[in-house]
């Protein structure tokens, strides 16, 4: 009985001693696990669980700070977060970590780990510093420079009127691109990034290139005297104004003075609208309409008497024009052969020394004065805007300017300016030449008008002077060049 009890005994001492011994070694067990991260904690989407803060802290850096692969086109780019600007905020993201470390009351805790429970753990975002500034330099100042592929704008056929097609080229597209970035920098598996492109159009070739392309034009016509172009840009208001002059060397400034002929029908247009008021008197509308169409001078005459002034309507024409400030633009008698002159007028450009193309005294302009005119009335057409409708108090309204253009666009010669475009454009112009009294030869051929075309509506004015003889065929193809290369230019998509 006594050995039976003392065998008792010691097993239950031997089972105390092993309860102890193995209690013992699961509490310096867990005492370690205690010591590092929860099994199941993610810091940043990588796992950390098991490992110390110093052990976490070099796996976060492998993984955030290992260099990501840039693709862009055919390249590929290994370039440092560092380099971007990219900052993890470590001791924020472990110390968070760490709380949860020990947020579970110990005894609890080796409780749980004895059941084999996970100590719960809720997983840590990532936490870090962006540059974008700096992301969107690095693009710019060591891939784009670099891998960038630039259009190339349309470029004129030397000695003609038409353009080589411009190339396309392609371009990052930054703000996608450094999404993407941003993205891979925030992930812990994806570190490739194919950066986004897009592709550029051609670009329209500089109003300077256009200048250079008109100019060889003139060059290689047949005519050899002087030309004056005016050209504006209506959308833009861009402006290409020269002279070129296959007479002498020098270059000539611009505004020179030269005889309008009946170019001044267009100023007369404006005058006559200036006086009337609707409803229109029948007889009055064809009168413009012969004006304009027919170019007839005695038309003009009638409807300057009847509608402007019966002896001095030249003179309130011209009035008219300086006060839109065409100090250059004058009309000085009536068509009619024996007519006098109403008045000498002295102007800015016919009081030049340098180059004098000897205009007529009754009737002068320059193209620049009737670019200037053509605007107003394109402008006041379309919204009410320019000059008219301000400087004669609403005198002229925005129908009246309507008609003005339709009246213009009645012009269909076929020569000149509308050789140079599609029959389809509208040119709403005027043209004028003249048999000179003194010699008998044409002297100045000039055309100005409004072109409305798909790519945008410009104004033209093109003045060509011969002090021998200006020919008409020579000319007449000269200036169709200049306005298919002008129409060309504006139209560059739809070649």
């Amino acid at each position: 009985m006594r050995k039976r009890s003392s065998l008792i005994r010691w097993a239950a001492i031997f089972t105390l001693l092993m309860t102890v011994f193995f209690t013992t070694v699961e509490l310096v067990r867990y005492a370690r696990v205690r010591a590092t991260f929860p099994t199941c904690l993610r810091v940043a989407g990588v796992p950390v669980g098991g490992l110390s803060y110093e052990e976490a802290s070099e796996r976060l850096v492998q993984v955030y700070l290992a260099p990501i692969e840039l693709r862009y086109m055919d390249a590929r780019i290994q370039v440092r977060p560092a380099t971007l600007g990219f900052r993890l905020k470590l001791d924020n993201m472990l110390a968070a970590a760490d709380k949860q470390r020990v947020a579970e009351p110990f005894w609890s805790g080796f409780w749980k780990y004895l059941w084999n429970n996970p100590i719960s753990s809720k997983d840590i975002p990532l936490d870090a510093v962006y540059d974008d500034q700096r992301v969107v330099a690095f693009l710019e100042n060591e891939i784009a420079i670099r891998y960038d592929i630039p259009a190339a704008p349309a470029m004129p056929v030397p000695g003609e009127s038409g353009f080589y097609p411009g190339v396309s080229g392609s371009e990052m597209d930054y703000t996608l691109s450094l999404q993407r970035i941003n993205a891979a920098l925030s992930s812990n598996s994806n570190r490739t990034v194919i950066l986004e492109t897009r592709q550029t159009r051609a670009p329209t070739p500089s109003i300077g290139l256009l200048e250079i392309m008109l100019k060889d034009i003139i060059n290689a016509s047949t005519f050899d005297g002087l030309v004056e172009l005016y050209l504006k840009d209506l959308r833009t208001g861009l402006v290409l104004h020269f002279t070129h002059s296959r007479i002498g060397e020098e270059e000539v400034p611009v505004n020179i003075a030269y005889s309008s002929w009946s170019t001044i029908k267009i100023p007369v247009l404006v005058s006559a609208f200036k006086r009337l008021s609707s409803p229109y008197d029948e007889n009055v509308l064809t009168l413009m309409e012969q004006m304009v169409e027919r170019s007839d001078n005695d038309s003009t005459d009638a409807l300057a008497k009847a509608v402007i002034g019966s002896t001095f309507a030249p003179l309130d024409v011209t009035e008219d024009m300086q006060a839109l400030g065409l100090a250059n633009t004058f009309w000085g008698g009536f068509f009619t052969l024996g007519s006098p002159l109403l008045q000498n007028f002295k102007t800015p450009a016919n009081q030049r020394f340098d180059y004098n193309t000897e205009p007529d005294r009754y009737a002068q302009t320059t193209p620049q004065d009737l670019g200037l005119l053509l605007e107003d009335i394109y402008y006041c057409a379309a919204d009410y805007g320019g000059s008219l409708p301000l400087v004669f108090n609403g005198e002229i309204t925005q129908e009246e300017c309507r008609m003005m253009v339709e009246y213009l666009g009645l012009n269909r010669i076929g020569v000149l300016i509308q050789a140079g475009v599609p029959a389809t454009v509208t040119v709403a112009h005027k043209h004028g030449w003249a048999y000179e009294v003194d010699d008998g030869y044409i002297h100045t051929i000039a055309d100005a008008g409004i072109v409305y075309t798909p790519g945008g509506d410009y104004i033209l004015a093109v003045f060509a002077h011969h002090p021998v003889q200006a020919v008409f065929d020579p000319v007449n193809l000269l200036v169709a060049n200049l306005s298919a290369a002008a129409y060309n230019y504006f139209n560059l998509q739809n070649q």
